[in-house]
């Protein structure tokens, strides 16, 4: 799958937090919107990815910058993250792999010399318009904030 371009419009999308509550892209419109991917709830770089957001929540907040989670895992998975790391922002739970798809994250991957589909770690910005203004391929997950904060000139 392709990912989405830069400059183009972010795909709408909804689904369920770790509190069973409807989350959608439209909710956040007139905000800069960090739309974060990851594998999976309680790994190793997914929590360290997660910690430094939640570590910066603060300064993202300052700056109009809202945040949101998705991986393929589910609710209860994702409240149980939450909770163990006091973690302030929604995770979407895409346990279909529809969000994942439309942004061009679920794919091939090779780890430890074995090919499968999964979620590729991506990063995308939007702008308060509903624009891509960046795309993160590849965060460094214990230094994102600053990555973002960068990207956007804040």
């Amino acid at each position: 799958m392709a990912l989405p371009k830069e400059g183009s419009k972010a795909p709408a999308f909804s689904g369920l937090d770790q509190d069973g509550k409807k989350i959608s892209l439209a909710d956040f419109k007139g905000s800069k919107v960090v739309l974060y991917f990851y594998p999976h709830d309680d790994t190793p770089t997914c929590t360290n990815q997660a910690c430094n957001l939640r570590d910066n929540f603060a300064l993202l907040k300052s700056k109009g910058i809202q945040v949101i989670g998705v991986s393929e895992d589910d609710v209860k998975s994702h409240k149980k993250f939450e909770k163990k790391y006091s973690l302030p922002f929604p995770l979407i739970a895409d346990t279909e792999q529809v969000i994942l798809q439309k942004y061009g994250v679920w794919d091939w991957k090779t780890f430890m010399g074995k090919t499968y589909i999964g979620t590729h770690r991506t990063t995308f910005l939007i702008d308060e318009k509903g624009k891509i203004a960046h795309i993160i391929t590849k965060p460094v997950s214990k230094k994102h904030a600053e990555e973002i904060v960068e990207l956007w000139g804040l």
